[in-house]
């Protein structure tokens, strides 16, 4: 076997391994609680609605349409692609890991394992070089795209998973109001989305922050200083959004 079908075959399953946990944790459940009710036991401010988590029907296709696309004849040996490594194929292994650290309650490690799956996005993010890099249609749709929206979701999660911790070890947040850090939670996560905005033009990682601030605001409504901040950055995230759009058009690819 060549090492361009070893990775193909490797990004393969691992893809079918985080779907079987993903399935698994939702339909069995594992440990006998739902996601759901695991975050529902943490009372921070950082969590959006129920219904935003659908985005993982969004980042499932995205998967999927990665590896069908390395397949492709014309991709099969695409040196971009090969910049890959093995390290698409490490975040379904992260990803699965993480569900069980979470859905047995082992909060610790879960952080430490998000983490990782974090730092590994952001290298495969940053070895095809997204945002920057000239490609094709296929490429955008199948493998950009997916994993910008991938890293913009894991990047919101990161600090929600971390924000359950510190809520599950009874940090005292300095004597900080939760909502206080919750808004300052909002304001990082906006500085990402400046940040992608500024230097990628990456409109697809500032949607998913556009979605998850619209969720939050939506899930905390009884907190007005938690959901009309989170409303201001989803509205500042759509005109940065817009104008990587315009941007892009504008000004050629490097």
């Amino acid at each position: 076997m060549s090492k361009d079908a070893l990775r193909q075959t490797a990004n393969l399953l691992s893809v079918l391994l985080a779907l079987v946990v993903n399935i698994l944790a939702a339909t069995l459940p594992l440990n006998n609680q739902t996601t759901a009710q695991i975050s529902d036991r943490f009372k921070v401010y950082f969590v959006p609605a129920g219904y935003v988590f659908a985005i993982w029907g969004i980042i499932y296709i995205g998967w999927i349409a990665l590896v069908v696309c390395q397949f492709l004849p014309a991709h099969r040996e695409n040196p971009r692609l090969r910049k890959l490594g093995y390290l698409f194929a490490l975040t379904g292994v992260f990803n699965a890991a993480w569900l069980f650290c979470w859905q047995y309650n082992h909060f610790t490690l879960s952080v430490i394992v998000m983490l990782v799956l974090l730092g590994l996005l952001i290298a495969c993010y940053l070895n095809l070089n997204i945002g920057r890099a000239s490609v094709g249609n296929t490429e955008k749709w199948c493998v950009d795209i997916p994993i910008s929206v991938y890293l913009g979701w894991i990047s919101v999660a990161t600090i929600a998973n971390i924000s359950d911790w510190l809520y599950g070890i009874h940090w005292d947040g300095f004597g900080i109001d939760p909502q206080v850090w919750a808004v300052i939670m909002l304001v990082i996560a906006s500085m990402l989305g400046l940040l992608m905005a500024l230097t990628r033009r990456d409109s697809g990682y500032l949607l998913v922050l556009v979605w998850a601030f619209i969720g939050i605001a939506v899930k905390q409504s009884a907190a007005p200083l938690v959901a009309d901040t989170a409303t201001f950055c989803s509205v500042i995230a759509l005109g940065l959004a817009v104008f990587s759009i315009i941007r892009r058009r504008r000004l050629p690819s490097t």
